[in-house]
């Protein structure tokens, strides 16, 4: 790896570390030209599919957006950072470990639905009643006999 002070070529590694949760690496380096050290990390570099919306148009699935909706249903609700954290990350890896190119935008908002209910019955409520833009009162109360 390139020296980021000196743009020397070689450098060695001096210390490597494993995360806590194991997602990432981290190696101390040291340049053999100025010896300066450096920190890297390493990490998985891997693809999440991309989303068609329901216009058709397609965009790179974004986890600010999935956290942003999550936490609005979650508003004032009894749910802590962590689990929301945890439920994210299911999130993500389910659509990692499904290995499509594509996915579509209601089976996202599936996925959300399944963890928030899970979560909290009010903030699976709150987010069904807008992903799911029931027509009639009659479709939401079927929602709630489901819960």
């Amino acid at each position: 790896m390139k020296c980021p002070f000196c743009g020397h070529a070689e450098t060695q590694v001096v210390e490597t570390r494993v995360s806590e949760d194991g997602d990432f690496v981290r190696r101390r380096r040291q340049c053999a030209a100025c010896e300066k050290r450096f920190t890297t990390y390493e990490r998985p570099d891997v693809n999440f599919p991309v989303v068609v919306k329901k216009d058709g148009s397609r965009a790179d699935f974004d986890s600010t957006k999935v956290r942003a909706s999550m936490m609005l249903a979650l508003r004032k609700r009894p749910v802590s950072a962590e689990q929301t954290d945890k439920a994210l990350l299911r999130i993500e890896q389910e659509l990692l470990s499904s290995a499509r190119r594509e996915i579509d935008s209601k089976q996202v908002g599936e996925l959300v639905m399944r963890e928030l209910k899970s979560l909290d019955k009010v903030a699976y409520v709150r987010f069904a009643s807008v992903y799911r833009s029931f027509e009639d009162i009659d479709e939401f109360r079927q929602l709630l006999r489901d819960i």
